[in-house]
């Protein structure tokens, strides 16, 4: 009885955790959109300042990403998780981190500061002086985030360790509510661009500061929120110093495959960003020479950064949180050496996750001209530009969240370096793409692009299917492929009735309803959204499309009853860590810092002796695995399960299992698991 009691408390309180993380996402994705209209109200979504304004406040977490995040994210988390189960909590340890972490932070951050004209010049193409000088001085003001975005990554790591979730999920709603609040007043004291247009003529210290300063206030009280809860944890936590033995060094080791793929991903990412700073450039040539019309016509990386941010939509919102949840089963039945069980894992997640990712693509696709107009600043060309790079966007959102789920089975089978193999082949394509579109008519820049993250996420799907063949045997081909078509049948009905109701708004008219004004634009999206999805859960009901079910029941369960079990079967999730989601893995084409990239994830920790739980109480009655991943636990080395090591098992064999090796093999429970 007291057993059952306390599994229904375990699976309230992860439950409650959920709604925590999930509504403080929804409420800073939210804001972070009303982030992003202020912006296009304030310099205008086609404007020169925007571009070179987007591509500086951008730098900080990229360059953080590829310098730091993948050793924070990789080789700093596990060692976390391990040192906060110590009689004293890990406060000596941590301590010791936080001490190395905030010193090594500073001079990365001072280093690269002092350094902003350098970083301009790498990261942009064909800026003029004046451009290139704003683009330092935005730079000067932003990249001390750096900083800060390090130490707001560690301390979200603690207090995760320590099953505080929630304050990581808010504290962005601080960052944003004070970035609006800088471009309000820029908007309430000297106008918005439509009105009042904003150059590099008129431009001063005044305006760099609302825009850009209030940036970095935001990204400082967004970390500064998180010191509150880390305090009131009571660790302890005070500098401390005298590194040997910490660990890092092993950890790192194991870590190095994820680390260079993150290296890969963000490198590729920083090319291919400096090629779209080249319109922004043209368009002030353009200016300059009196050639306005032209340049009205030129979309720069502003445009690509808001389609971007709204194209990652149903992703980071269903696919995270989804792959989030089945790592924990996929975890066990790598472990346990079930291949069915994991190709079940993730066919099961491939299906589920497109009810929400194939009708989210045609949705944008469909709405991509009221989107366009709602975040263009007042200007409908501006919005025209946003919408033709949406509409290519839109439709790979399926295969870029598709890659991410199947990434999550290799880094389940303890194999980093075949998503490493995935991201190097991904970037060249990128890079060699990047070099070639630069020669293109600059108006195409963008829209070429756009098209090139499209192709990478549809050959990221196509080779991630070759690996996991050569490890699984199939991927459940064709009963993932029939319930994509239904799915797609379905989301085109449902675009069809959009479009309808988008002509008879005048959606399709330059000087229809839809593009009068930015409220017009909003009014379109809240009728015709509506409409949409109404007749597209219509027609999943026709379709015969169970795996809606499968969405919805297990977040009614987890909000409504307490932690219910899913449809599919599957226990609750873990006990839950921190793990990032920003591998590099996924073609970035934002470089917006997203607090979801560190949200919550399978404690691996808990596979182990000793994890705290019943063993038929957390895996519904599978048997507990009796390793853990931890460093200094002798944890199989990253990258030992890939296709190309010697002794892979191959499909329906049973192999002894390597020292470093993947967990299939010996050991299995449930027979041969085919």
């Amino acid at each position: 009885m007291s057993a059952a009691k306390n599994s229904q408390s375990v699976h309230s309180g992860e439950a409650r955790s959920s709604a925590i993380m999930a509504a403080g996402t929804l409420v800073s994705r939210f804001l972070g959109f009303a982030k992003t209209w202020m912006l296009a109200v304030a310099l205008g979504l086609g404007s020169t300042v925007n571009d070179t304004f987007i591509n500086a406040n951008n730098l900080p977490n990229l360059i953080f990403l590829l310098v730091a995040g993948g050793v924070f994210n990789a080789v700093l988390v596990p060692q976390i998780i391990k040192a906060s189960k110590g009689p004293d909590r890990g406060a000596d340890y941590i301590s010791r981190l936080l001490t190395l972490a905030v010193l090594v932070l500073l001079g990365l951050t001072l280093l690269v500061t002092l350094a902003a004209p350098l970083v301009i010049d790498l990261t942009t193409q064909g800026y003029s002086p004046p451009q290139k000088a704003l683009a330092v001085t935005f730079a000067f003001y932003c990249l001390p985030q750096i900083f800060f975005y390090g130490l707001y990554a560690l301390l979200t790591q603690i207090l995760n360790a320590n099953g505080a979730f929630g304050p990581a999920m808010w504290a962005p709603i601080v960052n944003n509510v004070l970035a609006m609040a800088g471009l309000g007043m820029f908007i309430w004291i000297l106008g918005a661009n439509v009105d009042h247009p904003h150059t590099l003529d008129n431009w001063g210290p005044f305006q760099t500061f609302l825009v850009a300063g209030f940036s970095t206030i935001g990204v400082v009280a967004q970390t500064a929120v998180l010191l509150i809860p880390v305090l009131r944890l009571r660790l302890g936590l005070r500098p401390r110093f005298g590194w040997r033995g910490v660990g890092l060094g092993q950890a790192a080791k194991l870590s190095v495959w994820t680390l260079l793929t993150a290296a890969v991903g963000q490198l590729a990412f920083l090319y291919v960003m400096k090629i779209a700073t080249i319109p922004g450039a043209e368009r002030l040539r353009l200016e300059q020479s009196g050639q306005h019309e032209a340049a009205a016509t030129l979309p720069g990386n502003a445009v690509l950064e808001v389609a971007s941010q709204l194209y990652l939509l149903p992703h980071s919102i269903i696919a995270l949180s989804l792959a989030t949840v089945l790592f924990n089963r996929m975890t066990h039945a790598s472990q346990t050496g079930n291949r069915a069980e994991l190709r079940s894992a993730l066919s099961h997640g491939l299906r589920t996750m497109a009810v929400a990712t194939v009708f989210g693509a045609l949705a944008l696709f469909a709405l991509a001209g009221p989107l366009g107009m709602f975040f263009s600043g007042g200007k409908p060309q501006d919005g025209v530009m946003l919408a033709q790079t949406l509409t290519i966007l839109a439709l790979s959102t399926p295969f870029m969240s598709a890659n991410f789920m199947m990434s999550r089975v290799f880094y389940a089978n303890e194999d980093a370096r075949t998503p490493f193999l995935i991201q190097v082949i991904l970037a060249a394509v990128n890079v060699v793409g990047a070099f070639v579109i630069q020669f293109l008519p600059v108006g195409q820049i963008i829209f070429a692009i756009a098209v090139l993250y499209t192709l990478g996420n549809i050959l990221s799907v196509v080779i991630s299917v070759w690996f996991l063949r050569r490890l699984l045997g199939h991927v459940d081909g064709p009963r993932v492929a029939n319930s994509y078509i239904r799915m797609g049948y379905a989301a085109l009905g449902s675009a069809l009735a959009g479009t309808l109701a988008l002509w008879l708004l005048g959606s399709y008219r330059a000087d229809g309803f839809a593009w009068s004004s930015r409220p017009a634009a909003m009014v379109t999206i809240v009728v015709v959204g509506p409409v949409m999805l109404l007749a597209y859960l219509l027609l999943l009901r026709v379709f015969r499309v169970t795996e809606l079910r499968d969405l919805l029941r297990p977040l009614l369960g987890r909000l409504g009853r307490g932690g219910a079990a899913s449809a599919s079967g599957e226990s609750p999730t873990a006990a839950r860590a921190t793990v990032s989601d920003d591998t590099g893995l996924i073609p970035r084409i934002s470089g917006e810092f997203d607090a979801a990239s560190f949200r919550a994830g399978p404690d691996l920790s808990g596979f182990g002796p000793g994890g705290g739980q019943d063993e038929e109480d957390r895996y519904g009655g599978w048997t507990r695995p009796a390793r853990s991943y931890l460093p200094e636990e002798e944890k199989p080395a990253p990258g030992a399960g890939s296709p190309f090591r010697r002794g892979t098992p191959l499909p329906g064999r049973r192999t002894r299992q390597e020292a470093g090796g993947r967990l299939f093999g010996r050991g299995r429970k449930h027979g041969r698991g085919e």
